[in-house]
């Protein structure tokens, strides 16, 4: 493994680490605020939240599972709340009412995406710097 691929895994994982942790203190409800109440937090791998008519279009789809919109934390996070009971017509929806990622698989697709473009140039450097001094000898 290649020092280049830890670094971006150790960079990827402190930024997960450092949102959660984030997360975890911007929760803080008490005991009768959670009474008879489910939360998650939905995440955009690529900051979508940014844009209203998107945030606008997740937010009904969402209110279709019974959730409601808490908080928008940034471009990549936003909480939502609902009822418990709501759960009954989970049955009814065409979507997972406990999705928590939009826009892509999540931090995995960005390791993905990063581990590509990291392939792409080491061909090219291969292509262009070492490959001719191959063919000369």
């Amino acid at each position: 493994m290649s020092t280049a691929w830890i670094g971006v895994s150790a960079a990827i994982a402190a930024a997960k680490k450092k949102r959660e942790e984030s997360e975890e203190e911007a929760i803080m409800y008490k005991p009768e605020d959670m009474d008879g109440w489910e939360f998650k937090i939905v995440r955009s791998t690529w900051g979508k939240f940014s844009n209203r008519e998107y945030l606008e279009r997740i937010r009904k789809e969402e209110a279709q599972a019974g959730w409601e919109l808490v908080e928008k934390f940034d471009q990549h996070r936003v909480r939502f709340k609902r009822r418990i009971d709501a759960r009954s017509n989970d049955h009814l929806l065409d979507f997972d009412p406990y999705r928590t990622s939009m826009s892509g698989g999540g931090s995995s697709s960005v390791v993905w995406w990063i581990a590509g473009l990291l392939l792409l140039a080491g061909l090219l450097v291969f292509g262009l710097f070492l490959m001719p001094d191959m063919l000369m000898e």
